[in-house]
């Protein structure tokens, strides 16, 4: 996904323009260091404590220029609108979210309202439309015929969430004026594999396969993730 994330990056602005971001849903900070270290300039919304801290500490361990380029604020995403302007960055991120969220809806207008023109909105999302692969390929047969009329599901944490179908934030996104750019398929392959991917070797193997097989259909329409990229009008 951060390859994919890269790519649209590179693609709309210029090489070493310090970008604003906004990292919604941030968690631990991974994505919102990785930008930082790149250069650009970083905010972290983040309402779980737990999480604030981990990013903190993990923050406060790097150089000082990188300290300088984010900040991080608790604060629940779908109060976007009481922290910043609308308008205020050129990227926001909201990665592995929206399965928490009951409406969809509301908080993803308010993440359209703080693109610039022609920013860019990154989602990572669950794949409703693919729901049955994980247990049908763990051989749970009722699993996986429970799963293709649904969008609930229940996650690795055992948490009762819900998925989002390509179709439905498709349509969200032109009606909130960030219309979808491009998809990518995320975990096509690796949704079941093992942690342990073997020697160095095997896991570049494995990430070409999977950087392929995300922007290859059939494969990226089966992917457990969706990564989509919307634009503001």
């Amino acid at each position: 996904m951060a390859r994919q994330l890269d790519e649209q990056i590179v693609g709309r602005y210029p090489v070493g323009q310090r970008l604003r971001v906004l990292d919604v849903g941030m968690g631990q900070g991974t994505q919102s260091l990785r930008l930082a270290r790149a250069g650009h300039q970083v905010t972290g919304l983040e309402r779980d404590s737990t999480m604030v801290a981990a990013a903190r500490e993990a923050l406060s361990a790097e150089p000082e220029g990188i300290r300088e380029r984010m900040r991080i604020i608790e604060g629940d995403g779908r109060d976007t609108g009481v922290h910043f302007l609308p308008g205020s960055f050129d990227v926001v991120l909201c990665h592995g979210v929206l399965m928490y969220v009951e409406e969809p809806d509301p908080l993803l207008a308010g993440l359209a309202r703080m693109l610039a023109p022609g920013g860019l909105l990154s989602l990572l999302v669950r794949n409703a439309d693919a729901l049955a692969m994980r247990p049908g390929l763990a051989g749970d047969w009722a699993g996986a015929l429970g799963a293709f009329d649904t969008t609930a599901y229940r996650n690795r944490l055992g948490l009762d969430v819900r998925a989002d179908r390509l179709s439905t934030l498709t349509a969200t996104l032109a009606g909130i004026g960030a219309p979808l750019q491009v998809w990518y398929g995320v975990r096509v392959f690796t949704d079941t594999a093992a942690d342990d991917t073997g020697t160095p070797a095997d896991v570049e193997a494995l990430l070409a396969c999977e950087e392929r097989a995300g922007r290859t259909d059939p494969y990226r329409g089966v992917a457990a993730l969706l990564h989509l990229c919307g634009v503001r009008g």
